[in-house]
């Protein structure tokens, strides 16, 4: 594979012959993406590491805001408390209420995406949902963002 081939030839073709190319190929290839060679000379590594350069190339890059997501994930070593898109459609400031056993709940959606119930953080619904019933609730369902799923042919 030639640096024209590269930009002509179809991305599958270009990933599936990598493992047929010599290593005098792959290096040329892997000079042509990187500015310096790894210390690592292990041929699964070449490989894998220029299939993703190709695939870039073809399909671009990462976003610049998953970019910064990934390094800060990088230099913390603590991946975000992912929520699902229910809790995360909700806006800063929200407060969701709700009656149970006779008993007004309020929670507040915070700015750090944490959510707020008698002063105290939570990092999910569901926690919330579970201190106010004592028992494992989902929380986007317990406070009716999200309708809670029925078994087949029951009716609600």
């Amino acid at each position: 594979m030639t640096a024209h081939a590269t930009t002509t030839t179809p991305i599958a073709a270009q990933l599936a012959q990598l493992p047929t190319l010599s290593m005098e190929n792959l290096w040329a290839l892997w000079d042509d993406f990187f500015d310096r060679r790894p210390g690592n000379h292990h041929r699964t590594y070449l490989e894998n590491r220029i299939a993703y350069k190709l695939q870039e190339r073809a399909f671009g890059g990462l976003s610049g805001a998953l970019r910064r997501k990934l390094e800060k994930i990088g230099e913390t070593g603590e991946v975000p408390n992912q929520k699902r898109r229910s809790e995360n459609q909700l806006a800063v400031g929200t407060t969701l209420v709700r009656e149970y056993n006779g008993i007004e709940h309020r929670v507040v959606i915070k700015e750090d995406g944490r959510f707020e119930y008698q002063g105290r953080p939570y990092k999910s619904l569901s926690g919330i949902a579970k201190a106010i019933t004592g028992t494992q609730w989902s929380g986007p369902v317990f406070f009716g963002i999200k309708p809670s799923a029925t078994r087949k042919g029951s009716r609600t």
